[in-house]
């Protein structure tokens, strides 16, 4: 008896499944393609009403044409109450080909409030215009007459194409068939059939080289301005940003949900905004910021002022437990340090009295109630539906009251909205307890908004035009907009685009305080870690990290990208602004015996040699000098270039080549001082190569930094079984105490940056003390093959 009785609703299920199968190969469908329709309810139900309806109009034969509109009308109509409006047109005949059709479901996304001006809609979409064959071939032959000397001249190798076009801009509703079919024959009329010599492959044309100042420039973003030489940030924001609506147009966005206020909310809007673009970087103080945040900032701060807008920097401050003064500083100092300014500081913490009374104004409105669910009943994606969830408005007003009053404790209510988000999860909670004072209202509130719940309403408080945000919160989409409408409040965009990720490294905050904690880096600045205080403790240039995000570009696919491709950009920037020094790591003493002068002699280092009109400093040049002791030794090998006892070297700047007279060594055999004599560069043979030096040095410390892991992908486990901290890399950091470095750099203050010849460029850390300088090396000057 049980088995028959659920056996009655599954036989029904497939009887039904069958009869809209059959409604839809009816139409012209392929069976897959009918069955891959049934699998989208939504989809499946909207065009199941537009084929009954036609069908009701026309009969119940309906040809592949008309199948194929009323497909797409139901696939891509945004408001299901217009389907019968628009499938009457179809039906009528009034609607007969694509480009009509898309000229309607734009008209319909453009006018999303009742009643329709039906003749402007007709007007719009073509209805009731017929385009003869007589004007056709006039217009065709116009195209033709126009372009007929390239036509003799390059007969069938013409791109038609481009007549085509021309045609359908004079006929915008012409058959698209229709018109190639003219144009074919008034070609093969002028032009006659084929010859052998049309039928040849049309030779490639030599394009002459560009020369080096007409070369497309790398995009560059300095400092937050867009470089004159280079392309604009909106340029550099293809593609999805070129698809975001214009203020006060956020009803054309797919999603957008439309009320009968909506368009009075936006015209009041726009009254606020003046029609200006206004965006906003939302970050939680409670981590410094990373590599992916400088994409978010670079999007959302270069985007609005790319388009005259303005941006906002707003503190996601509703989780007081997690959130300290030095994560608020930092932040902002790192916006500022990428060259960004913010139109204003905000916090959620301001609206914490207006988001409350929209809290109780939702549970007026039957859209929220108390719940006594625990944590961990709801959490995942199936949890049981809450008993609470019907409970009377007033009941709720009262327990949300005692919330407030601090009469629950922790996790014994939360107030939850009444709605499922598109990732399943049902009812998300707007408001939960919490017994820990806030850093800017104190012990004012014991109930704080989570963040389904503030984010959206504070964009809409601050009329925020587009809230741009990572992929990872397009499932909070759609309780975006519906909370702005259940409120009855202005609604803006969101828009999401892919995070930016980094291999060899990781960014949670979770994982990098493990970091910490088990000693394998300092602390947030570590140069090793890829924080922004990190970055800029390291040596990175704030403009090298914009041009990078600019590279990357914004799509709606993550980016992982490689450290190198950063480190380029970096190299690149550096080049510019670096001057150069000269510093020797392993110093190995080097005495002139016949050395010049009786004196000290003040060489001339230019500070940039590829433009010596930027500057230039002088160095001592004594009789003792101090070089690399990689740069000498004892046996001559094949392709060694540089100093040998049979082998002169020249130093750099200097105007002279040093030969190795006498190799002293210590007790052990270890080279420890080399003898020379010197011989200016112009009567010397010209030698294989040309060294550093430094001579009467200041003493520095020297840090050496390579990748913090050794795996790509440290947190996969598939990858590193044994988890992230198992991948560290030892060799992450070497410190060199005894490094030498020029005087040039006597006053150099912690973050400026050099360019020690031939070996990198280095940041002065802000260790440093007066008599020892302590240097990061940024990066190499040359990329590693090994790393690439």
């Amino acid at each position: 008896m049980a088995a028959a009785m659920a056996a009655e609703p599954a036989a029904a299920e497939a009887e039904a499944e069958a009869e809209a199968l059959g409604l839809f190969t009816g139409i012209g469908l392929s069976e897959a393609k009918a069955r891959e329709t049934l699998r989208n309810a939504a989809l499946s139900a909207q065009l199941r009403r537009a084929v009954l309806q036609a069908r009701g109009e026309l009969g119940p034969r309906l040809d592949k044409a008309t199948g194929a509109l009323l497909y797409n009308a139901a696939a891509r109509l945004r408001d299901p109450g217009r389907l019968a409006f628009l499938v009457a047109y179809i039906g009528r005949g009034d609607i007969r080909s694509d480009l009509q059709l898309g000229a309607a479901l734009q008209y319909l996304r453009s006018h999303p409030l009742d009643p329709l001006d039906t003749a402007d809609f007709e007007r719009a979409c073509g209805v009731g215009v017929r385009v003869s064959p007589e004007q056709i071939e006039e217009a065709v032959e116009a195209v033709i007459s126009r372009h007929r000397e390239e036509l003799l001249a390059e007969r069938y190798r013409f791109n038609m194409g481009l007549l085509m076009g021309e045609a359908r801009s004079r006929l915008q509703w012409a058959d698209g068939k229709s018109i190639k079919n003219e144009v074919d024959l008034q070609v093969l009329h002028l032009l006659g059939p084929k010859t052998e010599a049309d039928l040849e492959k049309k030779p490639k044309a030599t394009k002459a080289r560009p020369v080096q100042e007409e070369k497309q420039k790398v995009p560059v973003v300095e400092n937050g301005e867009v470089g004159t030489e280079a392309k604009s940030l909106l340029e550099q924001l293809r593609g999805e940003a070129l698809k975001f609506h214009k203020p006060g147009e956020n009803y054309k966005t797919e999603g957008y949900v439309v009320t009968p206020n909506t368009m009075a909310l936006l015209k009041q809007h726009l009254v606020i905004t003046g029609g200006q673009v206004r965006t906003r970087f939302p970050p939680e103080p409670n981590g410094i910021l990373h590599i992916g945040h400088a994409k978010a900032i670079n999007f959302n701060f270069g985007y609005a002022k790319a388009n005259g807008g303005v941006c906002f920097l707003r503190y996601d401050d509703t989780n007081p437990e997690k959130e300290e003064e030095k994560y608020f500083t930092a932040i902002r100092e790192m916006v500022e340090w990428l060259g960004y300014q913010p139109y204003a500081v905000t916090h959620a913490s301001d609206y914490f009295d207006q988001l409350y009374s929209w809290a109780l104004e939702l549970i007026r409105r039957g859209q929220a109630y108390v719940c006594h669910q625990k944590v961990e009943e709801i959490k995942g994606h199936n949890p049981p539906p809450s008993p609470w969830r019907d409970r009377p408005v007033e009941e709720s007003l009262l327990l949300f009251e005692d919330m407030r009053k601090g009469k629950f404790g922790e996790g014994e209510a939360t107030l939850r909205m009444k709605l499922v988000m598109e990732d399943g999860k049902m009812d998300p909670v707007a408001y939960r307890v919490k017994f820990t004072p806030h850093h800017r209202t104190g012990d004012k509130w014991c109930i704080y908004p989570t963040y389904d719940y503030t984010h959206c309403l504070c964009d809409s408080i601050e009329h925020i035009t587009h809230s741009l945000c990572t992929k990872e919160f397009q499932a909070r989409r759609s309780s975006y907009f519906w909370l702005c409408n259940a409120l009855d409040v202005y609604c803006p965009v969101q828009w999401e685009y892919g995070r930016l990720n980094l291999l060899y490294t990781v960014v949670s905050k979770r994982k990098i305080i493990r970091l910490v904690e088990t000693g394998a880096v300092r602390d947030w600045d570590d140069p090793r870690l890829f924080t922004l205080t990190a970055l800029r403790r390291r040596g990175f240039p704030p403009e090298a990290i914009n041009n990078f995000c600019a590279r990357v570009g914004v799509t709606v696919a993550q980016a992982t990208m490689e450290p190198h491709l950063l480190e380029a950009c970096v190299r690149e920037v550096l080049n510019e602004q670096a001057p150069r020094a000269m510093a020797v790591l392993e110093p190995l003493k080097v005495t002139i015996t016949n050395f010049p002068a009786p004196e000290t002699i003040h060489v001339l280092v230019p500070d940039f040699p590829a433009d010596e009109s930027r500057g230039s400093h002088k160095v001592p040049f004594q009789p003792i000098v101090y070089i690399e002791e990689t740069d000498f030794r004892e046996e001559l090998d094949k392709g060694y270039k540089r100093l040998a006892p049979r082998q002169p070297v020249g130093l750099r700047h200097t105007g002279y080549v040093i030969a190795v007279q006498n190799v002293i060594k210590n007790a052990s055999g270890r080279v420890m001082e080399l003898e020379v004599t010197c011989t200016k560069s112009e009567v010397a043979e010209k030698p294989k190569a040309f060294i550093h030096w430094v001579s009467e040095p200041l003493p520095c410390e020297v840090r050496l930094y390579e990748r913090l892991f050794l795996h790509k992908n440290p947190e996969d486990p598939a990858e590193v079984p044994g988890g992230f901290l198992s991948d560290l890399n030892p060799a992450s950091l070497r410190v060199v105490d005894n490094a030498l470095v020029d005087r040039s750099v006597l006053a150099a203050r912690p973050f400026d940056k050099f360019q020690f010849e031939r070996l990198g460029y280095f940041s002065v850390d802000p260790d440093s003390r007066e008599g020892k300088l302590v240097f990061n090396r940024t990066v190499t000057l040359k990329e590693d093959p090994g790393k690439a």
